[in-house]
């Protein structure tokens, strides 16, 4: 792993002064050099990222479809999401809005003396090789997540955020940042006080979202694939994802004893929770390993009518409606 991070910070320093810095300097922001050489990692990691799709995702999308896409508006609106988280816009707006927050909490914590601790060093002995650490960082915020994606389903004023996501009936690899945003506010929030209190270094937290927005993008993928009886209870394929998407499925409040064969999900809050890794679905019971690719979207959709929007403003607009019990 060594030569790929030394690849990347000379990738990235090449872009900062390039770019970045030049910008800074001519709009009088010289004091955020610091951190505009953060927000230029970001940045090249969502280049690489969206290459890395465009490359190898799209063509196994073209290769092994599900099904054919015929709503271009709603992709390129995905399309816009993904630009936006994965270029650093989104990650730029809670650097000035909310991160300053939690900087000033942990400094307040500190001086109280509650001191953040190393969730590594608790390990030492076991964690001493650095791609150790990594794997045992990555296990712990994948554990988180998966409990937050339980209160994105199981929290009725959360999933009136969340549903958003589910909304989409045409999943491709541009699926995954379609999220309203106050949802990722608070997702990225939980996660970013998660790092800051597990001593999370900078340079692990950015490969960590790297990892996981990448695999999240295979996830999401218009793909008939599924990485077979092993592979299934290792890593979260297109597959399994798409289960967690399917009408009926992935994502209702069932009732005990509903059969999946009738279309209901027998856990509460529905299947295939996981972000990375399938293990927490094998040890809750959410997860189903059943190979099918059936209809994605939410019920009331279907059977309602109900409408949660087509252009961005619209779809962000109609959240806040469903927020406050409004639509």
């Amino acid at each position: 792993m060594q030569w790929i991070q030394e690849i990347f910070e000379r990738a990235q320093q090449w872009l900062f002064e390039t770019a970045t810095q030049p910008i800074l300097f001519s709009f009088g922001f010289g004091n955020f050099l610091e951190d505009g050489y953060t927000a230029t990692g970001w940045l090249l990691v969502g280049l690489v990222q969206i290459a890395v799709m465009l490359a190898i995702i799209g063509p196994l999308q073209r290769w092994r479809p599900v099904e054919p896409m015929t709503d271009v508006r709603a992709i390129r609106t995905d399309v816009l999401y993904t630009l936006l988280h994965r270029l650093g816009l989104f990650r730029l707006a809670l650097f000035f809005s909310v991160e300053p927050l939690f900087d000033e909490m942990f400094s307040a914590l500190r001086v109280a003396g509650f001191a953040t601790w190393h969730l590594d060093q608790l390990a030492a002995g076991f964690t001493d090789h650095p791609f150790l650490s990594f794997l045992l960082y990555l296990v712990v915020f994948d554990f988180v997540d998966y409990w937050i994606h339980r209160g994105q389903h199981g929290l009725n004023w959360w999933w009136s955020l969340h549903s958003l996501h589910h909304s989409q009936r045409q999943m491709t690899m541009w699926s995954d940042n379609r999220n309203h945003l106050l949802d990722d506010l608070l997702r990225d929030s939980l996660l970013v006080v998660l790092g800051q209190m597990i001593g999370v270094g900078p340079g692990q937290f950015v490969a960590i979202v790297a990892i996981a927005q990448l695999s999240e993008s295979l996830q999401h993928a218009n793909i008939r694939l599924h990485f077979g009886r092993i592979g299934e209870r290792l890593w979260i394929s297109p597959r399994f994802h798409r289960l967690h998407h399917s009408i009926g499925i992935g994502h209702e409040r069932g009732v005990a004893g509903d059969s999946l064969k009738a279309g209901r999900s027998p856990a509460l809050g529905g299947h295939n929770f996981g972000v990375l890794l399938p293990w927490w679905d094998m040890l809750f019971r959410t997860g189903n390993f059943e190979i099918r690719y059936d209809p994605t979207g939410i019920r009331d959709q279907v059977e309602k009518g109900r409408h949660y929007g087509t252009g961005f403003w619209e779809q962000q607009w109609l959240g806040l409606l469903r927020l406050v019990g409004k639509a």
